[in-house]
């Protein structure tokens, strides 16, 4: 049986990824999606965090509706390791009130510079603000912005604490292994096994 089979058959496919959508009626809202990396072998993992701006407004009429829309095309995207999911939960756990005392991560690549900035704000609605400015090397500055209102706030932290492990460890999986006081066998199909929990 595959990984993505059940018992009874059918087939699934595992979920990596999660969006939030924050729409407004003045086009300058936003959406964020994560998608976890696990770590596997020699490979770090990471979650990948990308924001897109609001491109279309969504209008409701008699005959029509229109939702939203987001420029995914022009969106900005940071990879997350360990450490950067670590600071983003001090935060989000009251440890700090921002990264880097207001300062941010600093995140250079190839291709790009960005500063990333993660506070908790009181005024004027109680919330996490998220922004994030890239300069590639050859482009224009690209700045966008997510805010979390406490409720998805705290599904956010749950989120992140519970992808530590597998940004650290990978997925787990079940193995076979022989039992070091088992009686001897004649084949190796006589021999017991117990599923034991390692990680790949």
């Amino acid at each position: 049986m595959s990984d993505n089979e059940t018992n009874a058959g059918q087939t699934f496919i595992k979920r990596t990824r999660k969006t939030f959508y924050h729409p407004n009626g003045k086009g300058t809202g936003s959406a964020m999606q994560l998608e976890l990396h696990p770590a596997h072998e020699d490979t770090e993992g990471s979650i990948f965090l990308t924001i897109a701006p609001q491109r279309r407004v969504g209008v409701r009429t008699e005959n029509e509706t229109v939702h939203p829309a987001f420029d995914w095309r022009n969106a900005v995207c940071l990879k997350l390791d360990l450490m950067d999911i670590a600071q983003l939960l001090q935060v989000l756990r009251g440890v700090q009130e921002s990264i880097g005392d207001g300062k941010g991560l600093f995140h250079r690549s190839a291709n790009a510079t960005a500063v990333i900035r993660f506070e908790h704000r009181i005024e004027p609605s109680p919330g996490y603000l998220l922004d994030v400015s890239k300069k590639p090397l050859v482009g224009e500055l690209q700045r966008v912005g997510f805010f979390f209102h406490c409720v998805e706030a705290f599904a956010f932290a749950a989120m992140m604490e519970q992808a530590l492990v597998y940004v650290a460890f990978g997925i787990p999986t079940v193995v076979p292994r022989v039992r070091q006081n088992a009686p001897a066998a004649t084949s190796a199909a006589d021999v017991p096994r117990e599923q034991v929990a390692v990680v790949a």
